[in-house]
């Protein structure tokens, strides 16, 4: 169920791709059609205090968030995560998106949404953090730059390089270049063969690390244990394969590395937001 509380006091900038999203608050935003390019549906700058609230189902795309000023707290994994200024926030596709404000505490925050299907692959990969350091001034500035060149001028080389920047600072994010070379080498092993029963102390070894060393690497890295990172990676494998297959949930379940169709059943729904079955539908 979708849920939207923007409250009276909420600002925003918006700018979208076309006008097929018909929700009123959207209808003020101007067009740019050259985010489509990029598979951009729309992006924008938030202003926003309690009771400010949004959740979708079933989100058709990859979403970033950028925090600028206050606080949020975004569901990410199965759980809230608090978002603070110099964070941002990374969810893949169709996974429930829900945010809102903490109560008495003000959020600004920039965001990009994207729009993808189930069977092509999404812009996040295997090294996306899920969290992390993130300058949201950058992307803040290309939205601002695009939203006003929208609204007025319409140069378009001008739309042109303000929403390729907008595109550039996600996939900044979304595919970091500094990464560790040693998680790499990780999630590369385990992407090879997510079917099999991963222990901490083996992904360990692969990285050539303590299990405490990798466990602290994740966290700086991807926001993510190890253990949730496989998790993480079983589940947009599973979502992949419940797309392109007619494989039973049961065979999924087991070719993704879940040891019954009911522990994966149960993950899938806290981390995806629906039941596999209804993922399918």
């Amino acid at each position: 169920m979708d849920l939207e509380i923007l409250g009276p006091t909420t600002q925003y900038q918006l700018v979208r791709a076309d006008d097929s999203d018909l929700r009123a608050w959207f209808q003020s935003g101007p067009v740019c059609s050259l985010l489509a390019q990029h598979h951009i549906s729309h992006c924008g700058i938030m202003h926003a205090e309690s009771p400010f609230e949004i959740v979708r189902a079933h989100q058709s795309g990859t979403f970033m968030l950028a925090c600028l000023a206050g606080e949020g707290v975004i569901l990410a994994d199965g759980e809230w995560k608090r978002i603070r200024p110099g964070q941002a926030c990374l969810l893949p596709p169709f996974v429930m998106n829900a945010l809102k404000c903490r109560p008495g505490k003000t959020w600004s925050f920039a965001w990009v949404r994207y729009r993808e299907s189930r069977e092509s692959r999404p812009i996040v990969s295997s090294l996306s953090p899920v969290t992390g350091p993130f300058d949201g001034a950058t992307l803040q500035a290309a939205i601002e730059g695009l939203y006003a060149e929208s609204s007025s001028k319409h140069s378009p080389t001008a739309l042109h390089h303000w929403s390729e920047l907008v595109h550039h600072y996600v996939l900044h994010f979304a595919q970091p270049h500094s990464t560790d070379e040693r998680l790499w080498r990780v999630w590369q092993h385990v992407e090879m063969n997510l079917a099999r029963n991963w222990t901490l102390d083996e992904l360990a070894e692969i990285a050539c690390l303590s299990g405490e060393h990798l466990r602290r690497l994740c966290k700086k890295e991807i926001g993510r244990s190890p253990i949730q990172q496989l998790t993480h990676l079983r589940l947009q494998r599973a979502r992949h394969l419940l797309a392109i297959t007619d494989d039973k949930v049961e065979v999924i379940a087991r070719a993704v590395g879940f040891e019954s169709a009911f522990t994966f059943s149960n993950t899938f729904t806290k981390w995806i937001g629906c039941r596999p079955s209804d993922f399918r539908a």
